[in-house]
């Protein structure tokens, strides 16, 4: 009974040995399993993070690239600015050459009619500039004596319109003449004759009571010889238009012949 016993609790302790012993190699099984799951794990947890770095690289990237997208799209508007400027500035530069090309041809016209107005002129080009100088002066000189003869011309004019009217004189003027002449106490004297103007200056004026409507006669020794009709009237001095279809035959009025009005003075 007691080797029973023994057989049985060495069969039950072989048992449990070879139960331990496959126990144990089914937990190493599972533990290399296990660390094998891990390492994989730990593989793709790792091929993981590699990519999402990469992803975050590629990200990064993208974002630098629309960046400089943007900035590239920033970069073509300005140069589009900057070409439409230049076409601009090209057409005005385009025009102003036109215009320059005008001003050019029209300059050279002037000189081919400057040379053409100069042939036989013993004038080089480096003394134009002062031969123009000095026949601009000329001109000048011509066109002041030329206004001041027009002055005189239209003095005279006026004078003779002012005159055309006492043309015509009644029969028995000298009389009536004779008759102021006894009448008038004003007198005064001829300082300076332009026979060739045809005016004189009288050493009187506004003070003594010249007016542009007052009629003077010039008598010589007593005797009436002209008459004159004031044109421009200042306070010590008259000039005067002379009436040469009153001058007596034969006589020219000088300085010192007497002038007197031709009607009396009144206050």
């Amino acid at each position: 009974m007691k080797a029973i016993f023994y057989v049985l609790a060495l069969l039950v302790t072989i048992g449990a040995g070879y139960y331990s012993y496959d126990s144990l190699k089914k937990f190493e099984a599972q533990k290399e399993e296990r660390l094998a799951t891990i390492d994989k794990n730990k593989e793709v947890t790792k091929t993981a993070d590699d990519k999402d770095a990469d992803l975050q690289k590629e990200l990064v990237a993208l974002d630098e690239a629309k960046k400089k997208k943007d900035e590239l799209e920033a970069s073509i508007d300005t140069l589009k600015g900057k070409e439409r400027t230049l076409i601009a500035n090209t057409k005005k530069v385009d025009a102003t050459l036109e215009e320059q090309k005008a001003k050019f041809a029209q300059l050279e016209e002037i000189r081919v009619k400057a040379m053409e107005t100069l042939k036989g002129v013993d004038v080089s080009l480096e003394e134009l500039p002062n031969k123009v100088i000095e026949i601009e002066e000329d001109k000048k000189a011509k066109s002041k004596a030329l206004a001041e003869l027009q002055a005189v011309v239209e003095a005279a004019q006026k004078a003779v319109d002012a005159n055309q009217a006492e043309i015509v004189r009644v029969t028995g003027r000298d009389t009536e003449r004779s008759a102021r002449i006894r009448r008038n106490a004003m007198e005064s004297v001829v300082t300076a004759v332009n026979d060739d103007w045809g005016f004189v200056i009288i050493g009187a004026g506004s003070n003594t009571g010249f007016t542009p409507q007052t009629k003077l006669l010039v008598k010589r020794d007593g005797r009436l010889i002209a008459e004159v009709q004031p044109s421009a009237i200042e306070p010590s001095q008259t000039i005067a238009e002379i009436d040469r279809e009153s001058v007596a035959p034969g006589v020219r009025i000088q300085p010192g012949d007497r002038v007197i009005l031709s009607a009396p003075a009144t206050n």
